[in-house]
């Protein structure tokens, strides 16, 4: 055996190797989408997820991150004088990294640990990510392109960026985000049809759960943060999925 196959053959190597490389394309690349040191701390996440889930669960989380950073960056000229957009022009930190992935991080490492509840965490790692692209998705095109926005706890109006705010326009592009990311990680056989389904409806139901707690919880207490919130939405996400399935695994196999 050489030495590439002898790394191929290990998830691990594979991990530290591919996540060293793009850190390198990262830190040097003209256009950032992560400070220094979110690059590094999406290096750690990266070599979890793939020593975990190998290049299946890298994908969706990937694609994720992809997509958000392109989705943050639409209308940013119109955020950025509505003081509406987000901080350093949408290049993510550590706190950013893990507000988005820490469950779906969670997920992959118990998928390991508890390999026979494998198939349930793997619909948690999906739904955590679909949820959190659906709030992203919702947030910034509503910002853009959202005609009227309403406070979700009373549905009066309310300008643009305001937290707990939603509009059709956002809540569209949310759901369209939860699709994709659902039969991305259905077609590399992460997940069924049913749990496609699941997904979406996780996520829709913790996107709007988290638009309620931006406009009852968050300014009321300090330490309830933007990445706090993210954390508290991808766990509700996750959760909702995790117990979905198994009651449709338990109703069945009963």
């Amino acid at each position: 055996m050489n030495n590439l196959d002898l790394i191929v053959s290990h998830p691990w190597l594979v991990a530290i190797c591919l996540n060293s490389f793009l850190l390198l394309i990262g830190l040097i690349s003209l256009k950032k989408l992560l400070t220094v040191m979110g690059y590094l701390h999406a290096w750690f996440l990266g070599v979890i997820v793939w020593g975990c889930l190998q290049w299946p669960g890298y994908l969706v989380v990937m694609f994720y991150f992809l997509a958000g950073s392109a989705i943050t960056r639409v209308g940013m000229a119109e955020k950025m004088a509505a003081g509406i957009a987000e901080k350093r022009e949408g290049k993510r930190g550590p706190e950013n990294v893990w507000g988005s992935a820490l469950i779906a991080t969670m997920c992959a490492i118990a998928s390991v640990i508890f390999p026979e509840y494998r198939s349930l965490f793997l619909i948690g790692y999906v739904a955590s990510f679909a949820t959190k692209l659906s709030d992203t998705c919702a947030s910034e095109i509503g910002k853009v392109y959202g005609k009227r926005t309403f406070l979700i706890t009373t549905f009066q109006p309310v300008p643009r960026g305001t937290e707990g705010a939603v509009s059709l326009e956002g809540t569209l592009a949310g759901i369209i985000a939860s699709v994709v990311i659902a039969i991305l990680a259905w077609s590399i056989n992460m997940i069924d049809g049913v749990a496609i389904v699941i997904c979406i409806l996780a996520a829709f139901i913790a996107t709007n759960l988290e638009s309620v707690i931006g406009a009852t919880l968050q300014e009321k207490f300090n330490w309830l943060t933007n990445e706090i919130v993210n954390i508290i939405n991808t766990l509700i996400g996750a959760l909702f999925a995790i117990i979905c399935t198994y009651l449709y695994l338990t109703s069945f196999s009963g």
